[in-house]
């Protein structure tokens, strides 16, 4: 499949009543972005944990609130399969807390395909929030995950703000990045976004950024949530000048839609202005070529491992 038509949600963090009423809300966005023909559907970075505010003790307590959505992953996993399958779309739901093998809290996104198949991405690099006072832990694979419309990458938020996670991801055969961010202030939003289409830039492949947004003192973890969704990719050939596809309306409550030509990825790596998915390794110096007083020893050996690609990130991770 070489076109697709790509839904990235401004997804507004609501006071709901109960676990019930959270399943109708997202039944009602999914069957909103099918009704506009869709084919993948984004939802934010760390969504889940509105279903924290249906417990209101819960919800102002941040390691209660954590629990609590880890008790409703399942039924919230098996209501993604059943509309990503009635529908027949894929669906990357809001990422949410999860307890992985090491036993430690990580904060992981799903992505649900039409047949019924499922897999998984884990954020890698926490921020401080996450690390100092929350308590979640870096995953420890990065890969593609299989759509019918080709493998596709998920950075994380923050995970968008580091290189060699899209670029690994990239070189396993995305040629999608999906970026599901939560951002408490206008900064933030910039960071990600600034990532995210530098990350476009590099691997010259389409990124798709979707944000919370809204207000919600009633959830400490989700309280101030800001910015918009984007589509980007190299500025280049058909591209718009500054690389935006499509962007949303700043903090509004919408979907964001935009029709991608995946056959593009290919014409700008094979025929671009410039060529930088191809040139990547040529950045990786050896010790001789270096010009004296530019490195230190550390910074040499640390560019030596990497030898030019991205993939050793993930076999280190993996150890």
């Amino acid at each position: 499949m070489e076109e697709v038509r790509i839904a990235a949600a401004q997804y507004p963090i609501e006071l709901l009543p109960s676990y019930e009423a959270w399943e109708a809300k997202i039944s009602h966005w999914v069957a909103k972005a099918a009704g506009q023909g869709a084919q993948l559907l984004l939802f934010p970075e760390y969504a889940a944990m509105e279903l924290a505010g249906c417990d209101a003790a819960a919800a102002s307590d941040l390691q209660r609130s954590l629990e609590l959505v880890m008790g409703l992953s399942d039924r919230a996993d098996e209501l993604h399969r059943r509309l990503a399958r009635h529908h027949g779309l894929v669906i990357v739901a809001g990422s949410g807390p999860v307890r992985d093998d090491r036993g430690l809290i990580v904060n992981r996104a799903r992505l649900f395909c039409p047949d019924g198949s499922m897999g998984w991405q884990d954020k890698i690099v926490m921020t401080r929030f996450e690390r100092e006072i929350w308590g979640i832990s870096g995953g420890t694979r990065i890969g593609a995950l299989d759509t019918p419309f080709g493998p596709v990458g998920i950075s994380i938020c923050y995970d968008s703000e580091f290189p060699l996670i899209a670029r690994a991801q990239a070189e396993a055969g995305a040629r999608i990045i999906l970026v599901p961010s939560a951002t408490d202030s206008m900064q933030g939003y910039w960071r990600v976004r600034i990532g995210g289409q530098a990350r476009a830039l590099e691997n010259q492949c389409y990124v798709v950024q979707a944000p919370t947004v809204g207000l919600a003192p009633w959830l400490p973890s989700l309280d101030e949530n800001y910015g918009a969704a984007g589509v980007y990719g190299p500025p280049d050939g058909i591209t718009p000048d500054d690389g935006i596809f499509a962007i949303g309306h700043a903090h509004e409550s919408q979907w964001l839609f935009a029709d991608l030509d995946l056959a593009q990825i290919d014409e700008w790596r094979r025929n671009g202005s410039v060529l930088p998915f191809r040139h990547w390794p040529e950045q990786v110096m050896d010790r001789a070529s270096l010009p004296v007083g530019i490195a230190n020893d550390n910074a040499v050996e640390r560019a030596e491992r990497q030898n030019g690609s991205a993939l050793s990130l993930v076999e280190g991770l993996s150890e």
